[in-house]
């Protein structure tokens, strides 16, 4: 009979504890938040002490009543819900809904936390239960209050001021802030010519002639620094000089040999692992995030479910006794025990909230070797577990030790030359794991020479550079900068670079992130208006005193209250005070050739363009990429609309170009340029039109039914007119994916059929 009702959040969790409680237990998942704020003005009520509007999430509602329903019988509800903010204020919302519904009146209430899922830690968990802590639900209800109040205000101020369905938000808007101050610094900047010069040499190693390169350091007495040869003429005569000072030959002056220890890197945490991964994996951090929560929350590994790595949302580096003893056992016994530090190592978290009762990410045990669970994972969760077991390994073994050789050349009085070579000595940690600051090193050898020797100068090279503007931001570098800033938190930063992408304020771009021109106006937007909230520092401090109020330091309600008041006027006064065309319309010191106005740099539907200022009576627009005027949409010869009988025109809108009428936009009949590919596969939807080749919104190819809007029916996969074997559902589809590679599949959810084929189209 069951007696304790276990209640987490996912129900890949639920299925993996359910294995290591007994039969007295059930485990239920919540699937996540339970209630949220009401989606309308005034679910943060800041006349009535900031009181929480909350309503029962909808689509969740049926997971509530499953708890209902088996608390029914039991005498205890034990919440284990995730060990960070979110977790405790899930389990705080289900108890609050379950009281509000008439239950829990007799059972007793228990909250455990564990770092990792497996049967030690949960039973240790269950054996010594807590209660919830207010502190974290009243940070987390901070959190959420402040993001409702700046979204729920600034978001309408931008519908006004630049155009309809955009959005700000409190972490959102300094990201943004990042992206589009970096854009500014590419398009601002000037590159500066410089010059270096370099000695080709060699010497003999081995028996053999090994060849030396070596760098300019000096020049007629004088340090030689990046812009010391700005020109052609400039660097051609000092490598004149140069040839005719050394005689033909470098002369070996000094010899330094130095070791050089690395220690190896701490063990993950949420903000490093994505980081990590995008480097070296190439992953997103959403994907990054997925893929461990899958480890995470458990893996059936030969008919046993466990979970393979500690809890994926934490800011600290410390690692468990129990932990670090195991990992030095496996050192010992894969690497040697030479590669064993005497002492086991510490790190500092740098966080100042990260709670040292948390952990690191890092495997629940170190002696599942990755090469043991490549059956039982697939092909990213292999990956990503790799990438952890590694860098924790390594965290825990001797530094890594090279040799560092340095040899200055001298050519006569005319200057000087440098060399540099290392090899590894001692691999150290580099033997289990290499970050992507490490890269792969190779050794450097530099031949054996003595000082006073004389080399043969081979040749002098002088190449010309120009110095580069600031990279765009990756995913990798824009967390790392975030994390600087002290902008976000853990379980924040994939969501922030996702919610970025979806307002299309930002794009990838060759996995960089390039400001759309909406994002870029927005951001003036912000920055001008709002300066004080987008404002690195500031968002900082508030992430700090989020911190101070999870820490049981600060109180939330007059967190709240000094935030608003300021914040409430700032946001009247814009309201009142600005127009759109401040916001939309920045001037340009160039006059319009058709009337002598001044032009201004807009935004239009479709981005930006310049147009003049004397708009309506002038109508001058052009590209503001290319600088050439807008042609006037050409009129489609022989054709009229078959709606209103008016003239055709070519247009050219966001996607391309298309057929539209000129009487826009009394009439919206539109058409595309090119007509849809008819692939002679009857719709086995209709049975009366044929299925078509198109492409959506973003240039993605699909297949429909061509008498849309009648029959909806639509396929991402190429439609073959074959019969489904096993349903004989009308028609079967090619679908090629990297795991299966080509598939015969049946369209028909039901039915679920699949063959490999070879590859067709």
């Amino acid at each position: 009979m069951v007696t304790s009702v276990v209640v987490v959040e996912s129900p890949a969790k639920a299925k993996t504890i359910n294995r290591y409680l007994g039969n007295d237990y059930k485990v239920l998942a919540s699937y996540g938040h339970v209630r949220d704020l009401i989606a309308k003005e005034g679910a943060v009520d800041y006349r009535n002490g900031f009181r929480m509007n909350y309503q029962p999430i909808e689509r969740n509602d049926k997971h509530v009543k499953a708890i209902q329903k088996a608390l029914k019988g039991a005498d205890e509800l034990i919440l284990a819900t995730d060990p960070d903010r979110e977790g405790e204020a899930i389990a705080w919302h289900l108890c609050e809904q379950l009281i509000d519904n008439g239950i829990l009146k007799k059972q007793k209430i228990m909250r455990v936390v564990f770092n990792e899922i497996t049967e030690k830690a949960v039973l240790d968990a269950v054996a010594n239960p807590g209660d919830i802590q207010m502190d974290l639900v009243n940070a987390q209800q901070a959190r959420r209050a402040l993001d409702y109040l700046v979204g729920f205000n600034i978001s309408p101020l931008l519908w006004r001021k630049i155009r309809p369905g955009l959005s700000a938000g409190r972490v959102q808007s300094p990201a943004l802030r990042l992206i589009a101050e970096r854009e500014l610094e590419i398009q601002a900047f000037e590159p500066k010519e410089y010059w270096t010069i370099e000695a080709q040499t060699e010497a003999q190693s081995d028996g053999k002639l090994k060849k030396i390169s070596a760098k300019l350091t000096q020049l007629d007495g004088k340090t030689v620094s990046q812009f010391t040869l700005t020109d052609e003429v400039g660097a051609l005569t000092a490598k004149q000089a140069l040839v005719d000072g050394s005689g033909g030959t470098l002369t070996v002056d000094t010899i330094k040999n130095k070791e050089r220890k690395r220690n190896p890197l701490p063990p993950f945490t949420t903000s490093t692992l994505q980081q990590e991964a995008s480097r070296k994996l190439g992953f997103t951090a959403q994907r990054t995030m997925r893929i461990a929560q899958q480890l995470y929350e458990g893996v059936d590994i030969g008919g046993e479910g466990v979970g393979l790595i500690t809890y994926m949302r934490t800011d600290s580096v410390s690692l468990a006794t129990e932990a670090v003893n195991e990992i030095r056992e496996l050192i010992t016994k894969k690497f040697g025990p030479e590669n064993l530090p005497k002492d086991h190592r510490t790190f500092k978290n740098r966080s100042k909230n990260a709670q040292e009762a948390h952990e690191a990410i890092r495997p629940s045990s170190a002696l599942r070797v990755p090469e043991q669970l490549s059956s039982a994972l697939n092909k990213d969760q292999l990956k990503l577990y790799t990438l952890i077991w590694q860098r924790t390994i390594a965290c825990q073994m001797i530094p890594a030790v090279s040799h560092v050789v340095t040899i200055e050349l001298s050519a006569g009085s005319a200057g000087m030359f440098r060399a540099n070579g290392s090899v590894i000595v001692v691999p150290g940690y580099l033997a289990a794991y290499k970050s992507a600051s490490d890269g792969e090193e190779e050794d450097k050898l530099l031949p054996v020479v003595a000082e006073g020797d004389q080399l043969k100068l081979m040749d002098v090279v002088a190449d010309q550079h120009f110095t580069e503007p600031p990279p765009r931001f990756n995913e990798a570098s824009l967390i790392k900068t975030l994390e600087e800033h002290g902008i976000g938190r853990p379980s924040t930063y994939a969501s922030i670079i996702s919610t970025l992408q979806q307002r299309e304020y930002a794009i990838l771009d060759n996995k960089r992130f390039i400001p759309s021109d909406v994002g870029m106006v927005v951001n003036r937007f912000l920055t001008n208006y709002f300066t004080q909230y987008v404002d690195y520092d500031f968002t900082a401090k508030l992430e700090d005193d989020l911190d101070a109020v999870a820490r049981g330091e600060g109180q939330w309600i007059p967190l709240l209250e000094g935030f608003w008041s300021p914040f409430y006027e700032r946001v009247v006064e814009i309201e009142k005070t600005v127009t759109r065309k401040e916001v939309t319309q920045q001037p340009l010191d160039e006059k319009c050739p058709e009337c002598d106005s001044p032009l201004s740099l807009r935004l239009g539907k479709r981005g930006n363009f310049i147009g003049c200022t004397n708009y309506p009576d002038c109508s001058f627009t052009k590209n503001a990429t290319t600088g050439e005027p807008v042609a006037e949409p050409e009129v489609i010869e022989g054709r009229s609309c078959p709606k209103c009988e008016e003239p055709l025109l070519l247009r050219e809108g966001r996607y391309g170009k298309f057929i539209g009428c000129s009487s826009y936009p009394k009439c919206k009949f539109l058409e595309p340029l090119e007509k849809p590919k008819d692939t002679g596969v009857d719709c086995p939807k209709c049975k009366k039109g044929t299925l078509t080749e198109r492409k959506s919104r973003r240039g993605k190819v699909f297949y429909s039914c061509a008498t849309y809007p009648t029959c909806d029916y639509a396929t991402w996969n190429l439609p073959i007119a074959q019969p489904c074997p096993s349903c004989e559902f009308p028609i079967t589809t090619i679908k090629t994916t990297k795991r299966n590679g080509t598939e015969r599949v049946c369209p028909e959810k039901e039915c679920g059929f699949s063959e490999p084929v070879s590859t067709q189209k």
